[in-house]
């Protein structure tokens, strides 16, 4: 493993590395090694681990549902460009 072990960090250094990975996460995808993007895979699952190990009744917004999205998506379906904000 690279990195320090998610559980050992604070969750100003645990959210600070779940930014970094996520910014860095497109270019590891399209230029990266295949070795670069297992590892890159691991530690992003290891980092959202332990986000979750910590956070298990996060907030969860409606619309990032199966359910949400489909609404949204039948909302849009009847009236298309109504919903721009």
């Amino acid at each position: 493993m690279t990195g320090v072990d998610p559980s050992r960090l604070d969750d100003q250094q645990l959210m600070k590395e779940l930014e970094t990975i996520h910014r860095t996460r497109h270019d590891t995808l399209l230029y990266g090694s295949n070795d670069a993007l297992r590892a890159h895979n691991e530690r992003m699952a290891q980092l959202e681990g332990e986000y979750l190990r910590r956070h298990p009744r996060r907030l969860v917004a409606a619309g990032r549902t199966r359910e949400g999205a489909r609404e949204r998506n039948c909302a849009e379906a009847v009236a298309p460009g109504a919903a721009a904000s």
